[in-house]
Protein backbone atom coordinates (compact mmCIF):
# COMPACT_ATOMS: atom_id res chain seq x y z
CA UNK A 1 0.00 0.00 0.00
CA UNK A 2 2.80 2.40 0.89
CA UNK A 3 4.49 1.65 -2.43
CA UNK A 4 1.30 2.62 -4.27
CA UNK A 5 1.08 5.92 -2.39
CA UNK A 6 4.75 6.69 -3.10
CA UNK A 7 4.27 5.85 -6.79
CA UNK A 8 1.15 8.04 -7.00
CA UNK A 9 2.99 10.92 -5.30
CA UNK A 10 5.85 10.59 -7.77
CA UNK A 11 3.44 10.64 -10.72
CA UNK A 12 1.71 13.74 -9.36
CA UNK A 13 5.06 15.48 -8.81
CA UNK A 14 6.20 14.65 -12.33
CA UNK A 15 2.94 15.86 -13.80
CA UNK A 16 3.10 19.09 -11.78
CA UNK A 17 6.67 19.79 -12.86
CA UNK A 18 5.99 19.21 -16.56
CA UNK A 19 5.85 22.71 -18.05
CA UNK A 20 2.99 23.86 -20.22
CA UNK A 21 3.71 24.97 -23.75
CA UNK A 22 4.50 28.69 -24.23
CA UNK A 23 1.77 28.81 -26.91
CA UNK A 24 -1.21 26.77 -25.73
CA UNK A 25 -4.57 26.26 -27.42
CA UNK A 26 -7.64 25.38 -25.39
CA UNK A 27 -10.70 25.39 -27.61
CA UNK A 28 -11.25 29.02 -28.68
CA UNK A 29 -8.56 30.43 -26.38
CA UNK A 30 -4.85 30.96 -27.01
CA UNK A 31 -2.61 31.36 -23.97
CA UNK A 32 0.83 32.91 -24.45
CA UNK A 33 3.38 32.47 -21.65
CA UNK A 34 6.53 34.57 -21.77
CA UNK A 35 9.05 32.27 -20.10
CA UNK A 36 12.02 34.42 -20.99
CA UNK A 37 13.80 36.92 -18.78
CA UNK A 38 12.99 39.73 -21.23
CA UNK A 39 9.77 41.57 -21.96
CA UNK A 40 8.26 41.43 -25.45
CA UNK A 41 6.99 44.49 -27.31
CA UNK A 42 5.42 44.91 -30.78
CA UNK A 43 3.86 41.48 -30.29
CA UNK A 44 1.97 39.93 -33.20
CA UNK A 45 0.33 36.52 -33.24
CA UNK A 46 -0.59 34.75 -36.49
CA UNK A 47 -2.94 31.82 -37.02
CA UNK A 48 -2.44 29.79 -40.19
CA UNK A 49 -0.10 32.57 -41.45
CA UNK A 50 -3.21 34.48 -42.54
CA UNK A 51 -5.16 35.63 -39.48
CA UNK A 52 -3.21 38.02 -37.32
CA UNK A 53 -3.47 40.36 -34.44
CA UNK A 54 -1.35 42.77 -32.44
CA UNK A 55 -1.42 42.11 -28.73
CA UNK A 56 -0.22 44.21 -25.78
CA UNK A 57 3.41 43.95 -24.63
CA UNK A 58 4.05 40.84 -22.53
CA UNK A 59 6.47 41.36 -19.62
CA UNK A 60 9.05 38.74 -18.61
CA UNK A 61 7.17 35.90 -16.92
CA UNK A 62 3.86 37.39 -18.09
CA UNK A 63 0.86 35.65 -19.57
CA UNK A 64 -1.72 36.69 -22.14
CA UNK A 65 -4.97 35.01 -23.14
CA UNK A 66 -6.81 35.91 -26.32
CA UNK A 67 -9.85 34.34 -28.06
CA UNK A 68 -9.10 32.90 -31.49
CA UNK A 69 -12.18 34.63 -32.93
CA UNK A 70 -10.46 37.99 -32.40
CA UNK A 71 -7.83 37.33 -35.11
CA UNK A 72 -8.53 38.90 -38.51
CA UNK A 73 -7.15 39.10 -42.03
CA UNK A 74 -6.01 42.34 -43.63
CA UNK A 75 -9.51 42.64 -45.09
CA UNK A 76 -11.26 42.25 -41.73
CA UNK A 77 -12.37 38.61 -42.07
CA UNK A 78 -12.45 36.98 -38.65
CA UNK A 79 -11.09 33.56 -37.79
CA UNK A 80 -14.12 31.34 -37.14
CA UNK A 81 -13.22 28.74 -34.53
CA UNK A 82 -16.39 26.74 -35.22
CA UNK A 83 -15.59 26.31 -38.92
CA UNK A 84 -11.81 26.51 -39.22
CA UNK A 85 -8.88 24.39 -38.11
CA UNK A 86 -5.76 25.89 -36.54
CA UNK A 87 -2.74 24.56 -38.43
CA UNK A 88 -0.04 27.00 -37.35
CA UNK A 89 0.45 29.51 -34.54
CA UNK A 90 3.35 31.97 -34.72
CA UNK A 91 4.40 34.77 -32.40
CA UNK A 92 6.66 37.64 -33.49
CA UNK A 93 7.94 40.20 -31.00
CA UNK A 94 10.75 42.65 -30.31
CA UNK A 95 13.16 42.15 -27.40
CA UNK A 96 14.48 45.07 -25.31
CA UNK A 97 17.76 45.11 -27.30
CA UNK A 98 15.79 45.55 -30.55
CA UNK A 99 16.27 41.99 -31.83
CA UNK A 100 13.32 40.07 -33.24
CA UNK A 101 11.96 37.10 -31.33
CA UNK A 102 9.88 34.35 -32.95
CA UNK A 103 8.06 31.40 -31.49
CA UNK A 104 6.07 28.68 -33.27
CA UNK A 105 3.68 26.16 -31.77
CA UNK A 106 4.60 22.62 -32.78
CA UNK A 107 1.74 20.52 -34.12
CA UNK A 108 1.63 16.79 -34.65
CA UNK A 109 0.75 15.66 -38.15
CA UNK A 110 -2.55 13.80 -37.97
CA UNK A 111 -4.74 11.70 -40.20
CA UNK A 112 -3.33 9.49 -42.94
CA UNK A 113 -0.46 11.89 -43.56
CA UNK A 114 0.84 11.41 -40.02
CA UNK A 115 0.13 7.69 -39.91
CA UNK A 116 1.85 6.92 -43.20
CA UNK A 117 4.66 9.53 -43.05
CA UNK A 118 7.42 6.98 -42.46
CA UNK A 119 5.82 4.08 -44.34
CA UNK A 120 6.68 5.26 -47.83
CA UNK A 121 9.70 7.45 -47.14
CA UNK A 122 7.96 10.55 -48.41
CA UNK A 123 7.69 13.95 -46.82
CA UNK A 124 4.50 14.96 -45.05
Amino acid sequence: MLACIACATLLIACAASAPDEPLKLDRNLLTVDNRTSSGWTNVEVWLNSYYGGKVPPIPAGGRLQVPLDSFTTGFGQRFNFNRMQVKTVELHATLPDGKRFELQKPFEVGGLTGALAGAFGGKH
